[in-house]
């Protein structure tokens, strides 16, 4: 017979791993780098700039496109690094770059127009920047474990 409850599971909420939140984040942060770019191509002249050898300012180069490419390649291999560098190394090879990458995004709003989708854009970048910031500096540490010397101490104190 049935009776007038009904019962819910909880959804079990497993914690994340630093890591994959680090390199989730980065992920986030280079799709919207990338998508902030692309569409940029739908404001009105920009095609006619870059056909015309210009980009913002600068001009169409070599060394132009392989500063675009490391731009866009960091935060790529951000999301590698962030899964396999060592803890130590990872903690603060984020926070380095994520620090580095603060000036980056402001300076991409520089002399813009459309300043509603940019400011959107670089709002949501900085945001993703500060949660791997904080992710990276509020990274978990384990307690030391006993050293040999530590365990020596015990057993001597022990057997006294």
């Amino acid at each position: 017979m049935r009776t007038g409850q009904t019962t819910t599971a909880t959804l079990e909420d497993q914690p994340i791993p630093v890591r994959a939140k680090l390199a989730a984040t980065w992920t986030s942060f280079m799709f919207l780098y990338a998508y902030v770019d692309i569409l940029n191509f739908f404001t009105p002249g920009v095609i006619e700039e870059i056909l015309d050898g210009k980009v913002f300012e600068f001009d169409v180069s070599q060394t132009f496109s392989t500063t675009a490419l490391t731009l866009m390649a960091i935060p790529i291999l951000m999301v590698l690094l962030s899964m396999t560098l060592p803890a130590r190394a990872n903690r603060i090879t984020n926070l380095i770059v994520a620090s580095l990458y603060v000036p980056v995004t402001v300076f991409n709003a520089v002399g813009e127009s459309w300043l509603y989708f940019y400011g959107l854009g670089i709002v949501l970048e900085l945001i993703l920047l500060a949660v791997i910031v904080r992710y990276a500096w509020t990274w978990p540490r384990t307690a030391p474990s006993a050293t040999s010397q530590d365990r020596e101490t015990v057993r001597a104190q022990q057997q006294a």
